[in-house]
């Protein structure tokens, strides 16, 4: 029996024809990743990033792949910058169907609570709540002028683990904030969605915390991934390519009744209640 690898399409069908998707983030592992997934399920995608250079490179490699994309350099700290970029892409696509928010929390791990600086714990924090709250509301003024829309952005599993800093306080306030937008914009035709993912090894963000913590512990990250993933009920860890599949599904018409939800993608490293 024939079977699908992460990454691939599940069938001929796109579940994105015709949808005008904006990637915040786009030019990280998972920005970049659901990029393509989405352009793939026929989505036309717009891709944001502080540095141009890299979120060009993702929207040149999907075109040339025969999908959608363009590029902007967006600053996701500058309110005004944010507003007039969804201004310009719902002038150039009619209506913005899906937002996806990958950008970086700037979070400092690797240092217990007592021993870190307020200004280390509280920045992930602020900087999170601030960059999600201004795309978020640019974007859902454009989506409620066509009664739909779907906005999603990516979070950690609640397991608690030592020397995290700000870092699960910061997804906490986010998904915080991603409840209270659906229960505000669900009237209005629009849905809000938080992929939990366990971590993908091969993005060069985990990796780096990896090393971190690895060595904090006497391991190689090697090791440490080795220890994360067998305590999964799959035993390992979700692939960037999975998360992006999944953004995908959410993404789509399939999910319509789904919204103020926190989606496992954890291979299961936790379960829901």
């Amino acid at each position: 029996m024939a079977t699908n690898r992460p990454g691939t399409s599940m069938s001929s069908e796109t579940l994105l024809q015709h949808k005008n998707a904006v990637i915040y983030g786009g030019g990280g592992a998972i920005g970049a990743a659901v990029a393509r997934a989405f352009a793939r399920d026929g989505a036309r995608v717009f891709l944001a990033g502080r540095t141009l250079e890299r979120v060009q490179a993702v929207a040149e490699e999907i075109s040339r792949a025969g999908g959608r994309a363009e590029a902007a350099r967006v600053d996701a700290l500058d309110e005004t910058a944010v507003e007039e970029h969804m201004r310009q892409v719902a002038g150039r696509s009619d209506q913005i169907d899906i937002l996806f928010d990958a950008v970086a929390m700037e979070d400092v791990q690797g240092t217990p609570l007592l021993d870190m600086s307020v200004e280390d714990f509280v920045h992930p924090v602020l900087m999170a709540v601030r960059t999600k709250f201004v795309i978020a509301r640019a974007v859902a003024r454009h989506m409620v002028q066509h009664c739909s829309g779907t906005i999603m952005t990516i979070t950690v599993e609640p397991t608690p683990a030592a020397d995290l800093g700000g870092f699960m306080p910061a997804c906490s306030a986010v998904e915080g904030l991603w409840r209270s937008f659906a229960y505000e914009l669900g009237p209005r035709g629009v849905r809000l969605i938080v992929i939990r993912s366990a971590g993908s090894p091969e993005a060069p963000g985990v990796q780096e915390v990896n090393a971190i913590h690895a060595e904090r512990r006497g391991m190689t990250p090697q090791q440490l991934v080795g220890r994360h993933g067998a305590g999964t009920m799959l035993r390992r860890l979700p692939r960037v390519a999975e998360v992006a599949n999944a953004a995908t599904l959410l993404a789509s018409d399939r999910a319509s009744a789904m919204t103020a939800v926190h989606a496992n993608v954890t291979c299961g490293a936790f379960f829901d209640l």
